[in-house]
């Protein structure tokens, strides 16, 4: 199972931004997909998680702006970002928490997309 991201790049402050990260495979259920962010000198934080159900979760500093949806028949999960802010500005990655018929259920990372946000 690979997971590939997309949608980051440069945006000024008050703008938006839509991530798409799609899992890629075969044989495999994915239960909670979610983004992390990691910001220069800075640990990785989780920004919002959605479970297969469609129950979302954010952190506290993203919500009201960032919005997480997923289309299960796709195994895709967006991340719309809106009102951004140079404090938004990170590599954000997205993960699946997935079974995989022949190597069981593992945590899944996709390549990180960065994201700045410019003042």
């Amino acid at each position: 199972v690979q997971l590939q991201a997309s949608g980051g790049g440069l945006v000024l402050a008050g703008g938006s931004l839509r991530l798409s990260c799609r899992a890629f495979g075969s044989g495999f259920v994915i239960y909670d997909m979610g983004w992390y962010r990691q910001a220069p000198g800075k640990q990785r934080e989780l920004v919002a998680a959605i479970s297969s159900g469609g129950v979302a979760n954010y952190a506290d500093s993203v919500k009201g702006r960032f919005t997480i949806s997923r289309d299960n028949a796709k195994n895709t999960v967006y991340l719309q970002m809106n009102s951004l802010t140079p404090e938004d500005t990170a590599a954000y990655y997205c993960n699946g928490d997935v079974f995989d018929l022949r190597l069981g259920r593992h945590d899944y990372w996709g390549r990180g997309t960065l994201v700045t946000v410019s003042s």
